[in-house]
Formats: structure tokens, sequence, C-alpha cells
């Protein structure tokens, strides 16, 4: 295929930076002060602090920190929830991890909740056998640990921040080794950063689906850009679906997090009746996937689901859940009175690029952490909270691996640009994905999906989000079987356990 000179961009041999770190939430951030003393490059799509889906944690971070409860039950909760296709290794050693983690939190600021006597209160989540989620102000977890790390952080004389750039393509020298990025800024420059060790700390891809929790801007594009570069990836079709999306129309939508439902919330359809007994044994505390697939079947059946937590929370709700309560009031919702109208969202990735003991992808020098990443810890349905700890164990691990390690500056490389998508044709995308992609698929609509795939890539050839949204698509279409997040209509059962990898060609050298 002709490509048109400006389509490449090339970066002389040289390093801007140590580290250069792509993404500026938990992952990014909590990398960037372990890193210290040693000089990173922070890469923000925008203002630091804004648009991350860390920030917009509500439920917490879970650890193994009540004195009756252990790692060991904590790594089997984890394994249990991923549906067979979890890494036990890894799901131990993050729950290893998990309390000395939260301690560093403590240590920059996070003022997670205490119990009177001033140990961390610690709520239950589901499929949780004990409570073991740090939360801060019922609700305010993910704010209050990213206000801690923004602060760490603009105060770090070793941390240098890029703020309203993104990422469009990886830099790769003549044997395929990460240089660096490409940038394109708000005003649409192009630009190279290049480093000598180059780490992917986006988030995920709930953005590709027109009912999300995430950011509009988490687009799967890292997921993409790794794979042009020929980093292998797997499990791309587990996408976790939050079930109480609070259904008030927004773009994206609020979210009612699931410690309500630990604290005794209840699910009823119109006729209030309750009705996830008639689901799963567990009923409100049943896995993520059960409860987001019996609401799906509530709403095609015509009853609506409605989260009910007038008796659990009631005039609590102001001071226990402030952003849930904020985000009924703002629809003339008063959760005090009224049950919350909900719906599953697109949430949380559990594919991604896959990523070693210590957050390697198979390409050198790019690192990996955070929801960009596939290190087995979550396998087909992610426990609830364990994303922020998986977050904040790699980047501590990879920020090891990198302070003792000799890294040299990177040759001469160069990377393809894409093209991108009209706002029209990604509204068409998004709606395409979460009707044929969503909670429930079958192979007519992911036909469907990937033929509109196909008619896109000529308005925009190459685009992130579009090759992010292929691949979900193929590998929810090759996965013929129902497993956590995954649910086929026309294969209900489940098979094996198999994880799926994929990688692309490897691309041509760049020439001398």
């Amino acid at each position: 295929m002709y490509e048109p000179p400006s389509s490449r961009v090339r970066a002389e041999a040289g390093a801007s930076a140590d580290v250069l770190i792509i993404g500026a939430g938990l992952a990014g951030l909590f990398l960037a002060l372990k890193l210290a003393p040693r000089h990173c490059l922070v890469v923000s799509p925008s203002p630091i602090g804004q648009a991350s889906s860390s920030a917009w944690a509500q439920g917490g971070l879970a650890a193994a920190l009540h004195p009756l409860d252990s790692p060991a039950q904590h790594a089997a909760d984890t394994v249990a929830a991923g549906a067979g296709l979890v890494d036990p290794v890894i799901a131990r050693l993050i729950a290893e991890d998990g309390p000395a983690r939260v301690r560093d939190l403590i240590t920059l600021g996070v003022p997670f909740d205490r119990t009177p006597d001033g140990a961390l209160a610690l709520s239950l989540e589901a499929a949780h056998s004990h409570p073991r989620v740090a939360r801060v102000s019922g609700d305010l977890a993910g704010k209050a640990i990213m206000d801690a790390l923004v602060t760490a952080v603009q105060a770090a004389p070793s941390v240098e921040l890029i703020e309203n750039a993104r990422a469009v393509s990886l830099l790769q020298d003549g044997n395929g080794r990460i240089a660096g990025v490409v940038l394109q800024s708000a005003d649409g420059s192009i630009s190279t950063r290049t480093a000598r060790a180059t780490a992917l700390c986006t988030g995920g891809s709930g953005g590709l689906f027109r009912v999300t929790t995430n950011p509009r801007e988490a687009l799967g594009e890292s997921i993409a850009m790794a794979y042009e570069a020929g980093a292998l990836l797997a499990d791309l079709e587990f996408v976790q679906f939050h079930p109480t999306g609070i259904d008030i129309g927004r773009d994206p939508a609020p979210l009612a997090t699931e410690a309500l439902r630990g604290e005794g919330a209840t699910l009823h359809n119109a006729d209030g009746r309750a009705f996830m007994a008639d689901y799963h044994p567990l009923a409100e505390l049943a896995p993520r996937d059960e409860v987001a697939r019996a609401i799906h079947a509530e709403r095609a059946a015509g009853r609506g689901a409605f989260l009910d937590c007038r008796k659990a929370v009631g005039d609590h709700f102001p001071d226990h859940f402030p952003t849930v309560f904020g985000a009924c009031m703002s629809a003339n919702i008063d959760p005090r009175t009224q049950m919350i109208p909900v719906a599953p969202a697109a949430h949380y990735h559990m594919g991604g690029i896959v990523s070693d003991f210590w957050g390697r992808s198979t390409l050198a020098g790019l690192s990996v952490c955070g929801e960009c990443s596939s290190t087995g810890a979550h396998g087909a349905n992610r426990l609830a909270s364990n994303s922020l700890l998986e977050a904040v164990v790699f980047a501590e691990r990879i920020a090891r691996r990198l302070t003792s390690a000799a890294l040299d500056a990177p040759a001469a490389s160069e990377a393809r640009l894409p093209g991108r998508l009209s706002e029209l044709a990604l509204l068409r995308l998004r709606d395409a994905m979460s009707k044929e992609c969503g909670v429930i698929r079958q192979r007519a609509g992911l036909e469907r999906l990937l033929d509109l795939c196909e008619a896109l890539e000529v308005e925009a050839p190459g685009a992130r989000a579009l090759t992010a949204a292929r691949l979900i698509a193929e590998g929810a279409l090759a996965r013929r079987e129902s497993r956590g997040g995954h649910f086929r209509s026309d294969y209900p059962e489940t098979a094996r356990p198999q994880r799926q990898f994929i990688a692309h060609p490897p691309r041509a050298k760049v020439s001398a």
C-alpha cells in the first residue's frame, strides 16, 4: 500500500528521558514516584488528574489487611472470580504485595476510612470472602488517591510532565526495540519523545462502547499501538460490564458503586420484585458478570432494573456515598427515598498487552501497567477492587526493575501515523460495540460489527479505536464458549479454560 511521506515520523538517536511514562492515572503516577530519583517524563492527554478512570474508581483498593484475612484467601477469591483463566501465581503475588502498597498510599497522604479505634475500615464487595476493600468517604477512593498522587508528583523534582498530549504511535528502532512515542498535541501538532525505557500506563477500552463508566477518551488506543508494533496481546474479548451504571442518559454513565450492594442494597424490577435470587444463589453479591446478565435480562424483558438503597443506606447517603448521591440528585432522583435506575455499562478491560511478573511486554524497551496490560490477575472476570491493587503492585515492580537496570540510549527510530475517526463514525462504532459486543454476544452480531469496522477503515486507515474494536470483536468471535464477562448466546456452555493470544506480524525494519 502506498504511504504518503507524512504518514511516517522519524526520531534521531538519543533519549529525551530515562523513563517515558504514557498515562497519568494511578499506574503512571505511582510508577513515576517509585522511580525517584531516576528522571522520568509523564505524558497526560489532559490536565493531570482529569479524565482518568482511576479518579472515578468508587469502590476502593482490595488488600488482605484485616487480622482474620490473609493473602492466601484473597488470592483464592481472585482465582475463583476469574472463571478459570487467572494465573494463580500472579493472584498470590498481588495479594501478598497489597498491604505494603496500601501503606505506601497512606504515607503519600491518602485518607482511607478508619474505624473508631483507628484501624482501616474495610468493606465487603461481591465475590470477596472477607471485607477487604479500603475506601475513602464511602465512594471517593479513586479521587482521594489521585489527589494525593498528583500533589506528590507535582512536588517531585525527578518527574517532568507533558499535559494535553496523547501518544499516537510507538517509535521502534531497526531491531524492533521501543524507543519512545509519537505525540499529538491538542492543536494537532506532531512531535516525538524518546527514552531509554517506555511504559504504557494507560486506561482501557470502555469508550469504545456507547454505554460506559469510563472517560470517553478510553478507546483502547495503547493496545492498538502495541499490536501494530508486534507486542503479544491476550484475551481481548473479556470486557467487564459493571452491573449498576446509573441509567440517566449520561455519557459516560455515572456509577453506583458495588459497595452499595455490599451494604445491603437490593435489585428490583419495575414491579418492585427483588430478582437476583432467581439468577444466582449469592443474589446481589454474585460475581459481576452474573449480576450484569441478570439486569440485562430484566431490562430486555421490559421489566427494568432498579437499585434500592433506601433501607441499606437511607439518610446516610450524602455522607457515606457522596458521589453516587450527587449523581442521582443531579437527575432529580433522591436515593434516600427512590430507587436508582441501573443498566450494565462497559467498565473494565481484563485483556490487554501481555506482561511478565515484572511488567515487561514482549517488546524490548516497553513496560506495561494498569488496565492496558494483561498480567493474568483478572482472567475472565475481575474481582471487585482488584484493578487499583494490580496497578500499584505492578508499578512498584516495574520501578524496582528499572531503577536497578542499566538503560541504553535508543537508536534512530520511526513510527507510522494512524488515521482518526470522525465523531460521527466513532458514535456509529460505539453504538455497534454496545449492541453486538456487549453483555450478550452471538456470531451474526459480531460479524456485523466486523463488517462495520472494515467499512470505517476506508475513512480512517489504521485508526487506533477501529483496531482495538476489531481485535475485541475478533476475540469474541473466536471464543466459542461463555466464560466470565464473555457470554455467547449461541455458545452458552463453558469449554476447557484457554487463553487467546494474538500478535501482529513483525514490522519491517527501519532502514539505516
